[in-house]
């Protein structure tokens, strides 16, 4: 008999705890904020969408090796000897053309690792967390400022470049080996010579 008054003791004090909690929230001040109209302040520090600002950017490459996720893609073009590509706001001289720079935000984990290996800081995290889209294609953020027909022209002058470069570099070869080859030739050509002489001289006369 004692325990079923128990049993209804604990089930009452129960609810009362449960009730404690509600009413002391019922009757303090609402937190709830008009969002989107008004937002909490952001952690300076915090860790959403990604930027890069192409003005600055080498193409390196550092910050797509370092990303655990695999989540940017980068391919460059090196520049002619002709083209001037100038210098980032941090002074380094840019020799190579970004033709790509894509950033798979529905990949990235917002780990941040590939803000610190960048040497010009072109690459960073912004306070924008609010990018949600309906298709998953829109999540690939495609920073290169060249269009795809200036960017296959780049790409096609370095391939020109190197091939050329390849070329006038096995023609070097061909003329060194050759000028090895005559030199060689010649020196084997002299000791007969010497050696005819020296027995022309040596033979008996009558």
């Amino acid at each position: 008999m004692s325990g079923y008054f128990k049993d209804i003791y604990d089930g009452i004090a129960t609810a009362m705890v449960g009730m404690k909690i509600t009413w002391g929230h019922l009757f303090t001040k609402s937190v709830t904020i008009q969002y989107p109209d008004v937002k909490h302040d952001i952690p300076e520090r915090v860790r959403n969408r990604l930027y890069v600002n192409m003005d600055d950017c080498i193409g390196c490459d550092q910050c797509a090796k370092v990303c655990p996720v695999n989540c940017i893609t980068i391919e460059t073009a090196k520049s002619l000897p002709t083209e001037d590509l100038g210098e980032t706001s941090t002074g380094n001289k840019k020799k190579l053309w970004v033709t790509k720079f894509d950033i798979d935000i529905g990949k990235c984990c917002y780990c941040g690792l590939c803000v610190f290996p960048c040497p010009t800081y072109c690459i960073f995290m912004t306070d924008v967390f609010e990018f949600s889209e309906y298709k998953r294609e829109d999540l690939i953020y495609k920073f290169a400022t060249l269009t795809e027909e200036e960017a296959a022209e780049k790409t096609a002058n370095a391939v020109r470049q190197k091939q050329e470069q390849e070329e006038k570099k096995k023609a070097a070869l061909e003329a060194k080996k050759k000028a090895e080859e005559e030199s060689k030739a010649a020196e084997k050509q002299k000791p007969e010579t010497g050696e005819n002489e020296g027995a022309d001289q040596k033979a008996p006369t009558t």
